[in-house]
């Protein structure tokens, strides 16, 4: 069970803004109080229309021309539905038959107190290598095996970041990233090799990631963790994640 982070509208914003630029996508619109984001498919918060403010709107003229953005390079429109969605939008989208497709809950930890030490074993890059995008999709299923997808997200970060492979015994066993700004850090991409897990790497991964941000002076991590991966939630609790808040991603079809 993971506890409630208190309720923090600001560090929700903190947090949605942050992604933007921890997980770029390849093609970025602003409009009105939304950022769209287009990455050919790869990842769901990369091909979204998500809020950047408290209730955040959208008339049914400015949805239909996302819809028609998103239409236009083969996808399926698709937004994200977070706190910071105004009542009214979220009706409008739903009543439009935008179905779920999954549902996420943002988690934030403090860093106060972490150990600022990364052991040996946890190799950090501040670039993505062509091993680290190989090994990441290896691990993938669907369009997320694309090397290329990732690589046009990934390369395209400008924040300090750290791209972790984690060996064992000489081989690479675990992969993550961070990207820290302004004091937050952004842990994601946590993948571990079916070979190996139940051996505590997907800890040790996540805890050398959050000893990196505390060696950037980073105070607070965040993730995002669907909300049926049991494993990974109790995980990050363990680690002194709280939730911070909830939300849906869904497409109209």
């Amino acid at each position: 069970m993971i506890a409630d982070a208190p309720h923090d509208p600001a560090s929700v914003v903190e947090c949605e803004r942050r992604i933007v630029n921890a997980w770029p996508a390849p093609s970025t619109l602003l409009i009105g109080d939304w950022v769209v984001r287009f990455a050919n498919g790869y990842s769901g918060r990369a091909n979204s229309a998500s809020p950047l403010k408290p209730e955040a709107e959208l008339d049914d003229a400015t949805l239909e021309l996302i819809e028609d953005f998103y239409k236009a390079d083969g996808l399926p429109p698709c937004v994200r539905l977070t706190p910071l969605i105004s009542a009214a939008t979220r009706e409008r989208i739903l009543a439009r038959g935008y179905r779920l497709k999954d549902a996420s809950f943002g988690l934030i930890a403090d860093l106060d107190g972490k150990p600022p030490e990364v052991e040996p074993a946890l190799q950090i890059e501040a670039r993505p290598s062509r091993d680290w995008i190989a090994g990441v999709t290896s691990h993938q299923i669907g369009s997320r095996r694309s090397e290329t997808k990732l690589a046009a997200i990934v390369e395209r970060v400008r924040l300090p970041a750290a791209f972790a492979t984690l060996f064992h015994g000489g081989e690479p066993v675990a992969y993550g990233m961070g990207v820290a700004e302004r004091g937050m850090a952004e842990i994601g991409s946590i993948v571990v090799d079916a070979g190996h897990r139940g051996q505590g790497l997907g800890r040790r991964m996540v805890s050398g990631l959050m000893a990196w941000a505390r060696l950037l002076d980073c105070d607070r991590a965040y993730l995002q963790v669907d909300q049926t991966n049991a494993v990974a939630i109790g995980l990050y609790a363990s680690l002194g994640f709280r939730r911070l808040y909830a939300y849906e991603t869904r497409i109209l079809e």
